[in-house]
Formats: C-alpha cells, sequence, structure tokens
C-alpha cells in the first residue's frame, strides 16, 4: 500500500509541474478538450482508485488509473488508456473511447484458492490489456469534471482472464 501511496503522490507531483506551465483558457467552447489535467477518484461497487487524465493535443488524453478492490486492499492494478474524444450535443458534453494495458499486483489466496493451498501464501503478476468507452461531463463554472464509462479487460495471467462486474465505473476529477 504504501508503495501505491508513492505511486499516487509522483503521478500528483508530475501533473502539477505539468499544470505550472502557462495556463490555456480553462474552458474552449466548440472543443473537446474542456481542461488540460484532471485528477480524482474512480469508483464501482468493487473497486475503487485515482484516476488522472490529460489531453495531449486536440481530441487525444491519456488516462492513468490505479485501483485496488474493498475485498483485500493488497490487490492494486496500474493501468495506463489512450483516449479519442469526441463533442456529442453541447461543448460541456464528451464521449471517449480508447485502449490500454495494466498490470495488476494479486494476493494469491483471494483469485487462486488451488494454488494458495499448493504453493502457499504469495502474490502475482498479471499484465493484461484494456478497453474503454465512456461520456463525461465538464462543469463550465466549477473545477469538475464527471464521467461514466465501461472499461473491460482481458489478464493474460493468473485465473481471472476476464472478471465482467468490475468493467464499470464512474469517476469525479478536479479540473486544472
Amino acid at each position: 500500500m504504501k508503495k501505491v501511496v508513492l505511486l499516487f503522490g509522483l503521478i500528483a507531483m508530475i501533473a502539477v509541474q505539468a499544470n505550472a506551465q502557462k495556463k490555456k483558457s480553462s474552458y474552449r467552447s466548440n472543443s473537446v478538450e474542456n481542461y488540460n489535467t484532471a485528477l480524482g477518484i474512480r469508483l464501482n461497487p468493487w473497486v475503487v482508485g485515482f484516476t488522472i487524465k490529460h489531453f495531449l493535443q486536440g481530441p487525444h488524453a491519456v488516462e492513468g488509473l490505479v485501483t485496488t478492490n474493498h475485498s483485500n486492499r493488497t490487490n492494486v492494478t496500474i493501468t495506463g488508456l489512450y483516449e479519442y474524444h469526441w463533442n456529442i450535443g453541447m461543448p460541456e458534453l464528451n464521449m471517449y473511447a480508447g485502449g490500454g494495458v495494466h498490470v495488476g499486483f494479486y494476493d494469491r489466496l483471494d483469485y487462486d484458492t488451488d494454488r494458495y493451498w499448493n504453493k502457499g501464501k504469495g502474490t502475482y503478476v498479471s499484465p493484461g490489456l484494456d478497453g474503454i468507452i465512456g461520456i463525461e461531463y465538464t462543469f463550465k463554472k466549477i473545477p469538475l469534471n464527471l464521467s461514466a464509462d465501461l472499461k473491460p479487460y482481458v489478464q493474460f495471467v493468473g485465473p481471472t482472464n476476464y472478471i465482467g462486474e468490475e468493467i464499470g465505473g464512474i469517476s469525479a476529477r478536479y479540473t486544472f
């Protein structure tokens, strides 16, 4: 858990340094890029974590997630996503889609009881691929961004090749 806190602190410091550059207008009409960087939390009934999203140029953004599940806080997943955004109806409302990769660090007992009894306690590392599709709303007068998405994934190692109930989520982010 100390590593997760350290990683989140490092990501936050990098975001603040990137924000120290000359700031553009915080709201751009008729543009999908309504903010430069946003930092917040992501929730669903099984997973909680931190999220940071940064627009590279135009509708292209990258998002980083550090999540853990409610049943065992030592299970941590780090995800990197590329997202393409487009307007739907009004300038504050965007849809986005993209993909990326993740690496998970899981307690063997939580995800593979047979191996736990055969090989004892331990942690295993599980890389995988992610997809994402969602919708987000950025408020004009307050620095807040809300989003809802589906993020299906496939893991290459371990017994949990696909966990369907963990794919949806909502995020609330402070925008810079």
